[in-house]
């Protein structure tokens, strides 16, 4: 069945001048039009696609990869608006997200990003956005568990640290002392459960704890050093924030990713540098 918002998988039905025809498993069509079509493409194909309304409310597939899909949160920007609502940059060239005002309780400003949620309108059928999340995002049953790896979306910044959503279905905060790298709202990252209180408050980490944590660090240490040449001006007594900025490590899983790599004889450490072992 063609459904709006999603990614779908269609074979190629036949070629007309305004593009080429998608079907679905039912024999629904659905138009790819000429700027997405390739010389690669043959009748019997199966590709890829998106599928959306366009401005005459008709299914449209494309190749482009919008920001968000149904039953996802974004932070988008809003860009355009009328007396029913507003637009919201999607990614896509031809469509604009429209999020009606009966979903947006504050002024929005032109330019400014926004928290939404994706959902298909019950009655149209088409792709809407909505500022009002804790209808679709909740901790009220909790589906993740300790030490589990969750996408996370930055969601806002706060004193203590940064508010995300978790696998589109859950709040969760990120600690300042849990950050060692460049975070901005509206990344798209993984992360890791650190902890679930019995209020039902989800800790997130960015990077794994035990043996795959260190694993993972001497590993993104070794990628580093390659990179760099074979040498990094960093080592014992540097100072932590300067760690940070150079691995995106923390100091404690920086000296454990040293300790790995030298015991496998793969780095030279001093104080202030490590340097590769050429083999």
């Amino acid at each position: 069945m063609l459904n709006a918002g999603e990614y779908q998988s269609l074979r190629i039905a036949r070629i007309a001048d305004p593009g080429i025809y998608l079907s679905d498993e039912e024999g629904g069509e659905v138009l790819l039009p000429n700027r997405y079509v390739s010389l690669a493409d043959h009748v019997g194909d199966l590709v890829e696609v998106f599928v959306y309304h366009d401005s005459e409310n008709r299914l449209i597939a494309t190749r482009e990869k919008p920001f968000a899909t149904v039953g996802e949160a974004a932070v988008l920007e809003a860009v355009d608006r009328n007396a029913h609502g507003v637009f919201l940059a999607w990614g896509i060239t031809a469509k604009d997200l429209f999020m009606p005002n009966r979903n947006v309780p504050f002024e929005v400003q032109m330019g400014g990003r926004y928290l939404v949620y994706l959902y298909r309108d019950s009655l149209t059928g088409r792709v809407v956005a909505t500022t009002k999340l804790n209808k679709y995002v909740s901790n009220a049953e909790i589906t993740v568990r300790p030490k589990e790896q969750v996408d996370i979306l930055v969601a806002r910044r706060m004193e203590m640290g940064y508010r995300v959503v978790i696998n589109n279905r859950h709040w969760g905060m990120i600690y300042n002392d849990q950050i060692f790298t460049s975070v901005r709202v509206g990344d798209k990252l993984t992360g890791y459960v650190h902890r679930i209180s019995d209020e039902g408050r989800i800790d997130i980490m960015l990077q794994q704890e035990g043996r795959e944590q260190r694993e993972g660090a001497a590993t993104k240490l070794l990628e580093l050093l390659v990179a760099a040449g074979g040498e990094l001006k960093i080592g014992d007594k540097s100072s932590p924030e300067e760690i940070a900025a150079v691995t995106g490590l923390s100091k404690k899983n920086f000296k454990k990713a040293v300790g790995t790599l030298y015991r496998e004889r793969r780095i030279v450490p001093t104080d202030t540098t490590i340097t590769l072992v050429k083999k």
